[in-house]
């Protein structure tokens, strides 16, 4: 009897298994639903059974996806209008409102409608479901009620809410919600809200800060601009656009004759850019925060009031609001996402911890069936050689007589033998670096073949190029059938990059079949010519740092791809909104062509995407507010759907991108790291086995000669990410004189960091640096290291005056630099700035002077010039001697290079820690982020190869757009300026070329990077989407559909590969801000424990003992008393022409651009009224903490400077003297009070 088989055990276990596992217990329903229908009730009966019907949920999730595709296809158009089909979309729309009433309905009948734990509304997907169909009932009623009343369901300039139909789109994410990794971003961005909540009130803080002073600062200063005397025509140059303008002072004047500046213009983009009141400056200052325009908003502000000091204002709000405040968006995001996959990777190491456990019982069960089967195999042995030997010579004549009647099983075996021995031979050959390097290099001709396709390439190229393209394909198909025969198809396919090869050679077969039947689009033909660029990432088989980075990208593409289907349904709702809300509106009377607009689905998809990259987001911004009636109170709504849209996407979903790529590089380098700590130890293990009886001491510097060795011979080595890489680095800016031959020796000198529960940081260990000492050589062949004078010079040299001293004149030589006149070389300026460029160039000299004799030239080691640094100083200083020797101004360009002086004080970085680890972090990062450059740079390279096969000779066009191609391009023709008929112009026709263009692949990628910068890139993607032939005119949305080239790109380089550089600064910083704790016991929150109970420190409290003085302590310390001032806070924001908080106490909102006589006011009274309130609470705490307790709280001196300014103001005001406005403004600090 034959064992039986493992799987037939496996199986018969599993039966086992399901037959015990009980089945999960229904949800518990509530006994009675809307307070009348029971559980036996049928009706209720019959409506659980069909909502917890599968094929349910599934004609649910179809009718969603079909009223998505009718709200796609419906075409708004201008002034409400509508057509046949739009009329049909309408009453589809009835029938699907009513079957989304009707599951309502059903469902809150079987589960109940709020009051029960597992209601209806007790979830969340069904409470957006639910106010959805509210709402479209009600619409649909208000509607029949117009309809029989004569009117019409919308008006221009209305809003409609047939729009908020447009968010069922998210009901799609009940079916995605149980993929892990969508939960993963789903939670990860929900639970990162109530943090973020908090950094949208700093950046709200800051917005109406700046709003504030930007309102005091330049209100009505953007209404004037040039008009022609006597008339209301706005003097312009050519095709410019209006400008502000001033009359007096450094800005902007009007240069053209007859003309003169006035007020009267509505002011930039049709009076929506400008700082009159306190909500259009808000919305200004938000549109500076997000980089966009921002520099158009300073030069029209230079142009109104000259360029003296506005830049101020602007340049910190980006360092504050767009460099630092806005990237904590960032950190919020990764530590969310990083915690959801931690809590992810636990929860599959529990299942993988019960598949290792059933994986047991199955090698058991293994084990058992292959002991069982030996033993019978040894007792069948036996029994066969206990039988007698006739049976045997029986056996051997009938094998005879098999033989002699086939004599083909013999050669088959043979054949099967040589087959073996064969298959054996291939496969060492293809494993082999020869092989290896073979593909490599047929894989390089393939690519140069691809990338020589150029636009007007000769005949006899594109012959070779298809040549070469067949033969090269040939050789990939011999590759791959080779591999095939040699691994056999089943251990060929269990590689990943066998499978992609498998993919690219059967592409590319087909492109070839296709090509030669002319049976495929030439898109089409371009995309499969291009799958063959894919062969370039065979290159990182053997580059194990490389390869590293890659598999952690793919490992993340589960992320990745759920977070791409989040961002396209945000999109696809965003668009739907917009085509309800802008959808035939953008048709103004300028008769300028607007490319980005939300007429159709795919336009406004592009519309939407457009704002989510920010490049030009405000622009449609404008055109928005336009559509409802320019800046005024209904218009001014519409900016709301724009800023939400970019925050959500622009600020939320695309930094999860980032997150992403933050977490996944630190997988990589944590798998290299591993991989690498793996080869030590082999190679550890084969020294004590090779050399069993050296020391070792003997075996690890062999060790490093065989490291060594092997990177002179190229083997690629790991990359690592760890600070004794670079000390070397580190210790040159630290130590300028090494007396060490090895870079590491000077970390001995260090004092180790203990083992304790509290390691002592390091800036707390290096607080005083130590002087360098002598080198035992003697300086300059004369001073010995015992000369005095020598002696003397080191210690001046080791001086900390001297190198304040030192520091101060670096500080004040760069500040000359910058003080030169570039323009007026012999100016008197000019001229002073020369003579101390004499006295820095001879102090530095001295310098060098006296250290070169400290230390010795650079005969010896630990001299002067054996530090680059040094030979840094000694260049900028021999330059400057030089300019100072050459009377001519071409030289004195050379003088620029003394400001790399101001690198010297990177000598102070060992002190200060955080900055000795920004250092460390960009020298780890520029040297180990050449695996990112590589993948970064193929991508782009086969993506500009792409880009060739699509664009190549297409991005002309001749300035008379009825002229197609460049023989028709000739001669003159008339154009209407601005569309009018009374404004005619003769222009000549001319044959013009893109400046961004994919005729060859150099071109090509240039196009690219600028595309993946964000800046300017939809001009480019709506010339590709014009594009028609080669050697031909643009044709107006000729092709659409080219807009997903750009899209992915955008996605995959701008959105992932771009932030993988910023996400491998960051997992640096992080780990070199854990190298230091690296051999400590404790994780870095038991650490931040330790250290914070050692830090803390008790709170002074001060408690008068005077009865009266404790009464006035215990009111104005008292909760009640914070309450009343909060509430004063919130009437002053909401009284009349106040938009302030506390940060501003004795000032309400400064008074808005033509301000009634009437509103001037009431904002006085109140002015006075809440500085009068702030003072009392002022004297209130004087009273209650003295003045040596009130002055001693940091918050309370600046509450003081405020009140005693706000007084100021107040004086001021009242006796109506132009310094108000000044004392106005120096309110505007307290709003850092509210911190």
């Amino acid at each position: 009897m034959e064992p039986a088989s493992p799987q037939d055990d496996v199986k018969k276990r599993q039966q086992k298994e399901k037959s015990k596992k009980p089945v999960p217990p229904a949800a518990p329903r509530p006994a009675r639903a809307l307070f009348c229908l029971t559980l036996q009730n049928p009706l209720r009966k019959a409506c659980i059974s069909i909502v917890e019907w599968k094929p349910f949920e599934i004609i649910i999730l179809l009718t969603i996806f079909a009223n998505c595709v009718a709200l796609a296809i419906y075409l708004p158009m201008p002034e409400d209008d509508t057509n046949v089909a739009n009329s049909s979309l309408e009453k589809i729309e009835y029938a699907f409102l009513i079957f989304f009433a009707i599951e309502a309905m059903l469902k809150i009948i079987a589960y109940g409608f709020l009051f029960h734990t597992d209601a209806y509304l007790r979830n969340g997907w069904n409470v957006l479901d639910f106010s959805i169909v509210s709402l479209g009932l009600i619409t649909m009623t208000l509607e029949q009620v117009n309809a029989k009343q004569g009117g019409t369901s919308g008006g221009k300039g209305g809003f409609d809410v047939k729009a908020l139909r447009a968010f069922r789109v998210l009901r799609p994410l009940r079916l995605v919600s149980g993929v892990p990794s969508l939960q993963v971003v789903l939670n990860s961005i929900i639970k990162a809200m109530v943090p973020l909540l908090h950094i949208a009130l700093l950046v709200l803080f800051m917005i109406i800060i700046y709003a504030i002073v930007g309102q005091e600062l330049f209100k009505g200063k953007m209404h004037k601009t040039c008009y022609y005397f006597g008339t209301d025509v706005i003097a312009t140059v050519a095709s410019e656009k209006p400008a502000p303008c001033t009359s007096s002072g450094h800005g902007r004047h009007c240069t053209i004759n007859g003309t003169e500046c006035r007020s009267g213009w509505p002011g930039p983009n049709n009076g929506i850019t400008h700082f009159d009141n306190f909500g259009f400056a808000m919305l200004t200052v938000y549109q500076c925060i997000t980089m966009e325009g921002w520099t158009e908003v300073l030069y029209w502000v230079n142009d109104a009031i000259g360029n003296e000091w506005p830049w101020i204002y602007f340049v910190s709000l980006i360092l504050l609001g767009s460099f630092f405040v806005l990237n904590l968006v960032l950190g919020v995001l990764s530590g969310e996402f990083t915690k959801e996959r931690e809590k992810a990777k636990s929860r599959g190491t529990f299942q993988k911890l019960r598949e290792k456990q059933q994986l047991e019982e199955d090698l058991k069960g293994y084990m058992d069936w292959i002991t069982h089967a030996e033993v019978m195999d040894s007792d069948r042995a036996r029994g066969e050689g206990m039988m007698p030997s006739d049976e045997g010579g029986s056996e051997t004549e009938s094998l005879y007589e098999i033989e002699g009647m086939n004599k083909w099983i013999l050669y088959f075996r043979q054949w099967r033998r040589w087959n073996r021995m064969f298959r054996r031979k291939c496969r060492d050959v293809v494993k082999s670096k020869f092989f290896y390097w073979l593909v490599i290099l047929l894989v390089a001709l393939n690519t140069l073949s691809i990338a020589s396709e150029h636009h007007f390439q000769p005949e006899w190229l594109t012959q070779v190029q298809d040549n070469a393209n067949r033969v090269l394909l040939a050789l990939f198909v011999a590759e791959m059938l080779l591999k095939m025969y040699a691994l056999g198809l089943r251990q060929y396919f269990m590689s990943l990059f066998n499978r992609f090869d498998c993919f690219v050679v059967c592409a590319g077969i087909l492109e070839t079949i296709l090509v030669e039947l002319g049976t495929l689009s030439p898109l089409g033909i371009s995309v499969l010519r291009c799958i063959r660029l894919l062969r370039i990432f065979k290159i990182t088989r053997y580059w194990t740092s490389l390869s590293n980075l890659v598999a952690s990208l793919l490992n993340s593409v589960r992320s990745i791809a759920s977070l791409l289907l989040l961002l396209f349904l945000f999109i696809i709702v965003f668009a739907l909104l917009g085509m309800q809300l802008f959808g035939g509106k953008f048709d103004f009377e300028d008769m300028e062509v607007r490319r980005s607009t939300f007429d159709n689905f795919p336009q406004a998809l592009i519309s939407v995407f457009q704002i989510l990259t920010g490049e030009d987001w405000n622009s449609i911004m404008y055109d928005g507010i336009m559509a409802y009636g320019g800046p005024s109170f209904p218009g001014m709504l519409v900016c709301i759907y724009f800023i939400i849209l970019f925050v959500c996407g622009n600020y939320i979903l695309l930094n999860v991108f980032l997150a992403i790529a933050v977490d996944n590089l630190a997988e990589a380098e944590s798998l290299t790291l591993a991989q690498k700590a793996k080869a030590e130890e082999r190679k550890r293990r084969k020294m004590s086995r090779a050399y069993p009886e050296k020391s070792e001491d003997e075996k690890q510097m062999l060790a490093k000669k065989l490291e060594q060795k092997a990177k002179g011979e190229g083997i690629p080595t790991t990359a690592k990410l760890k600070v004794d890489e670079f000390e070397s680095n580190v210790n040159e800016i630290k130590d300028p004189y090494p007396s060490a031959d090895f870079p590491g020796d000077d970390e001995e000198d260090e004092p180790e960091i203990p083992l304790s529960p509290r390691p002592r940081p390091l800036a707390e260990l290096q607080l005083k640096e130590k002087a360098v000492p002598m080198p035992e050589a003697s300086s300059f062949f004369i001073f010995s290291p015992t000369n005095k004078f020598r002696m003397l010079c080191h210690r001046i040299v080791n001086a900390t005056w001297f190198t304040n001293f030192i520091l101060l004149f670096i500080l004040l030589s760069s500040i000359s630099l910058a003080a030169e006149d570039p323009i007026r070389a012999e100016s008197f300026r000019n001229q002073i700035l020369k003579y101390f460029d004499i006295g820095f160039t001879s102090v530095f000299t001295v310098e060098i002077v006296l250290k070169m004799t400290a230390y010795g030239a650079f005969l010896h080691k630990g001299s002067f010039c054996r530090n680059s640094f040094n030979i840094l100083d000694l260049l900028v200083v021999a330059v400057s001697l030089t300019s100072m020797g050459i009377e001519s101004s071409t030289i004195s360009v050379v003088k620029i290079l003394r400001v790399l002086r101001v690198l010297r004080p990177l000598r102070a970085i060992n002190r200060a820690k955080g900055l000795k680890h920004v250092v460390q972090c960009v020298f780890v990062a520029i040297k180990t982020i050449g695996n990112i450059v590589v993948v970064t740079t193929l991508l782009q390279f086969m993506f500009a190869c792409i880009g060739v096969q699509l664009f190549k000779g297409k991005f002309y066009r001749c300035t008379d757009p009825s002229k197609m191609t460049e023989k028709e391009c000739r001669g003159y023709f008339i154009n209407y300026v601005d569309g009018d008929p009374t404004q005619i112009e003769l222009q000549e026709r001319v044959w013009l070329h893109s400046n961004f263009h994919f005729n060859n692949v150099f071109s090509a990628m240039m196009s690219l990077f600028t595309v993946s910068t964000f800046e300017g890139w939809p001009e480019l993607l709506y010339m590709a989407i014009d594009t028609n032939a080669e050697d031909r005119g643009p044709i107006y949305n000729y092709r659409v559909e080219i807009a997903m080239f750009f899209i992915i790109y955008i996605i995959l380089i701008a959105f992932f590969m771009m932030n993988i550089f910023v996400g491998f600064v960051i997992v640096t910083f992080q780990e070199q801000g854990e190298s230091e704790y690296k051999n400590c016991e404790l994780d870095k929150n038991q650490r931040q424990c330790v250290q914070y109970a050692l830090k803390a420190r008790p709170l002074r409290r001060y408690i008068p003992k005077n009865p009266y003085q404790y009464q006035i302590w215990y009111v104005v310390t008292s909760s009640y008393f914070e309450y009343l001032m909060f509430f004063l806070i919130l009437l002053s924001a909401g009284a009349p022409g106040t938009v302030l908080l506390k940060w501003l106490p004795p000032q309400p909102s400064p008074q808005h651009y033509n301000q009634s006589a009437e509103m001037n006011y009431v904002s006085d009274i109140l002015n006075v009224a809440f500085t009068i309130l702030f003072t009392l609470e002022m004297i209130l705490k004087l009273m209650a903490f003295k003045a040596k307790g009130y002055f001693g709280d940091p918050w309370n001196v600046f509450d003081f400077l405020i009140v005693i300014g706000s007084i100021i103001d107040v004086i001021l005001s009242e006796i109506d003297t132009v310094l108000a406005s000044s004392g106005g403004l120096y309110c505007l600090g307290g709003g850092c009070d509210s911190v």
